[in-house]
């Protein structure tokens, strides 16, 4: 048997194309259950496969599914080998944006499969070279000439499917959160983009925090704005209440899963962003309690700071964290609320006197403390 997956395998780069699309049909279940044939002769084969991608569509989606399994496993060889080859992320590039078909009005039928593998190389930080790959302006979708905005761009025409109708992108979330674990991204996110009218990539993602939009776009979007949450250079302009001010606006998008149809009094209400006042009476809170759990770890590394926490308190955080507190029976989500009120609502004047005004994600990442003095119990 081993032989013979090994014979299976040396026909992924014959000069025949059936033969090569006969043998891939054959391999992919293997990817899963038996992904050391792919590994043999220095990773010819994954070097196979990423040629692969170039070939007819269904040849080229059993490629991706089978790069996609490997690189799952988070073996770093494989990852190394697949995000550090450039020449595969032009590939990957040119068939996601549609470069290659706009002569021929057509559609990429693979495109999540590519923003599926997308997500999984991003673990590696080879992928950051995107952030600086140069791509031609595309029509229809940008006039930017960096492949990061690309990306961006097919993830928010995506949502409504008005760039390629195969597919919508949703993948890309993941995507953007992996990336976001590295400081060059959240920089990304968080700068005003001269080429795109001075827009914030990140006020881009914010509007998909809720339903109708898919849970994988909703869980990678709240990855990628916690994570980029861990740059606090930019929580102040993070939390700037309106984008035509030169801020993200990002607290209406985070309060909104939080919140159910409960009702608040007038000077809670009167507090909270104008844009989650008077919400519907069959307004729905966000089901997933991953979701949720995330969107408060976002409030609580933008805690960090002392104007960071007022800000939280002047625009009525608290009582939307008590009501998700009173209403998700979930441990998870319950303990989140915990620390974000002792963090928040703690007297500043009760901090240590040299913090001088600025908290460390450390310590907004301490489970908290014991101290007596130091809990405020208010659910």
């Amino acid at each position: 048997m081993a032989e013979e997956l090994e014979e299976l395998v040396g026909f992924l780069h014959d000069v025949n194309p059936e033969i090569r699309k006969i043998a891939i049909e054959n391999l992919v279940g293997y990817s899963t259950v038996k992904p050391s044939i792919f590994h043999v002769a220095e990773l010819r084969p994954i070097e196979d496969l990423k040629t692969l991608v170039k070939d007819p569509a269904s040849t080229a989606k059993n490629a991706l599914t089978i790069l996609i399994n490997l690189t799952a496993t988070g073996d770093s060889k494989v990852l190394r080998f697949c995000a550090g080859d450039s020449q595969f992320f032009e590939c990957l590039m040119s068939k996601i944006t549609l470069i290659e078909y706009h002569m021929k009005d057509k559609k990429e039928p693979n495109a999540n499969e590519i923003g599926m593998l997308l997500a999984n190389l991003s673990k590696s930080d080879h992928a950051l070279q995107l952030l600086k790959m140069k791509r031609p302006p595309v029509p229809s979708l940008s006039e930017s000439t960096m492949a990061i905005d690309h990306l961006l761009d097919c993830f928010v025409k995506g949502a409504q499917g008005s760039y390629n109708p195969n597919t919508d992108f949703d993948y890309l979330a993941y995507f953007f959160g992996e990336l976001a674990k590295f400081e060059d991204c959240r920089k990304y996110f968080t700068t005003p983009q001269a080429h795109d009218s001075n827009i914030i990539p990140l006020s881009k993602l914010t509007p998909f925090t809720v339903p109708p939009h898919s849970l994988i776009r909703r869980q990678g979007v709240a990855s990628t704005l916690k994570n980029t949450a861990f740059h606090i250079p930019s929580h102040t302009t993070t939390l700037l209440p309106s984008t035509s001010s030169g801020g993200i606006n990002i607290l209406p998008y985070l309060l909104l899963p939080l919140m159910g149809s409960e009702d608040y009094d007038v000077e809670e209400m009167e507090k909270l962003p104008e844009e989650v006042q008077l919400l519907e009476p069959d307004k729905e809170r966000e089901p997933d309690v991953g979701v949720l759990t995330t969107h408060l770890e976002t409030l609580l590394l933008l805690a960090t700071t002392k104007e960071g926490r007022q800000t939280l308190k002047d625009r009525g955080v608290y009582p939307v964290v008590r009501e998700c507190h009173a209403n998700v029976e979930d441990e998870r989500v319950r303990e989140s609320c915990d620390r974000w009120v002792q963090v928040v609502m703690r007297d500043e004047e009760a901090r240590d006197e040299g913090e001088n005004g600025v908290g460390t994600v450390e310590e907004i990442g301490d489970p908290g403390s014991d101290e007596d003095e130091k809990v405020v119990d208010v659910f």
